[in-house]
């Protein structure tokens, strides 16, 4: 799994290999806050994101999803 967790993804690959639907512009911001993945600068105008990272992301949206809320108002 080593190559695994050096393995980088394009934007274009976030939506095609990652199924993040979100545009630039979004992941942007949610990086700015702090709320996705830190991107990789790999030289003037190139970035990408560790898979690694990215995945770990996905699954902890996943298992938001799936725990049970305790808002009484649902």
């Amino acid at each position: 799994m080593f190559q695994y967790e050096k393995r980088l993804v394009s934007k274009k690959e976030l939506k095609s290999v990652c199924g993040i639907p979100y545009t630039p512009q979004h992941i942007g911001r949610l990086e700015a806050a702090g709320k996705f993945p830190k991107r990789v600068n790999l030289g003037p105008g190139r970035v990408a994101w560790v898979l690694a990272e990215v995945d770990a992301w996905l699954r902890e949206r996943i298992a938001e999803r799936d725990t049970p809320s305790h808002d009484p108002s649902f």
